[in-house]
């Protein structure tokens, strides 16, 4: 069932999601070649734990049972893995990218928020890869301005990767948030069957979503790795993936995880 939020409680949750916009300036001026994701994942760990925050990633339970819960609180994806990575030891180089997914729960609300950021110079592909998919994000949030159904959206975002020469991923999709990291609705990047019938949902005021293209260059199919997280291309060729928590509020939707606004700095120390 969708809980609305109200616009009281869309106030808090966009401090939760400015703290999340923080962690990710942090991360992106610490990305270099040589740099490992495991410090990177260190200091964003730091940064919630100072703002009194609970990162919503750390010890995730793994959704096959007996299976280790998630070991950290970013999930690092580099170059052919699209989402769910684990930051480790090994130095990032020159041409990788790397997608970085992280969310904190801040005075009970949650903010969630992904970018794929470019170590050094990358392939003109590789690039068109990450234009396509952190347009096709920008495009669902003007979408969401006009649009009456989730379903008119994803069907804008799937035929614009199409027309890139690239693929949706379908196996994984953007999620209601709110007191919780998942919450109803599902939103996928793609007209899904259910979201043709009963999966569908209304854009209207109170709705909460994190919005959340994964775009790969070949293929739209994955595998998940020996460690029980990480999910990679099946063809092994590059993937991106870009979300922000977005709410839909009487003025229209508003990012909760983009920068903040003049007069919103004073929430980024309270």
């Amino acid at each position: 069932m969708i809980t609305l939020k109200s616009e009281r409680e869309i106030r808090l949750m966009r401090r939760a999601g400015l703290a999340v916009w923080k962690a990710h300036q942090i991360a992106g001026a610490m990305i270099r070649p040589g740099i490992t994701t495991r410090a990177i994942d260190a200091a964003v760990h730091e940064y919630f734990l100072s703002r009194g925050g609970t990162p919503l990633f750390l010890d995730y339970p793994n959704a096959e049972e007996g299976k280790a819960p998630f070991p950290a609180v970013t999930c690092m994806s580099r170059n052919e893995a699209v989402v769910h990575g684990i930051p480790d030891d090994k130095p990032l180089v020159e041409g990788d990218i790397l997608s970085l997914d992280t969310g904190v729960k801040l005075g009970g609300w949650c903010g969630d928020a992904a970018y794929t950021y470019k170590v050094g110079e990358v392939a003109p592909d590789v690039q068109r890869l990450l234009d396509c998919t952190s347009t096709v994000l920008d495009m669902a949030f003007e979408l969401m301005k006009t649009k009456t159904r989730w379903s008119q959206v994803a069907r804008e975002m799937a035929r614009y990767v199409k027309e890139q020469g690239f693929s949706s991923v379908e196996c994984f999709v953007g999620h209601g948030i709110g007191r919780n990291l998942h919450e109803d609705p599902q939103a996928p990047n793609f007209v899904s069957r259910s979201l043709r019938g009963r999966g569908d949902f209304r854009i209207e005021p109170g709705l909460v979503i994190a919005v959340e293209p994964m775009v790969n260059m070949g293929t739209k199919e994955v595998k998940l790795l020996s460690d029980d997280w990480t999910q990679v291309t099946r063809d092994g060729k590059p993937s991106a993936h870009f979300e922000h928590t977005i709410a839909v509020t009487r003025d229209g939707p508003q990012r909760l995880t983009a920068a903040p606004a003049e007069d919103e700095l004073e929430l980024l120390e309270d």
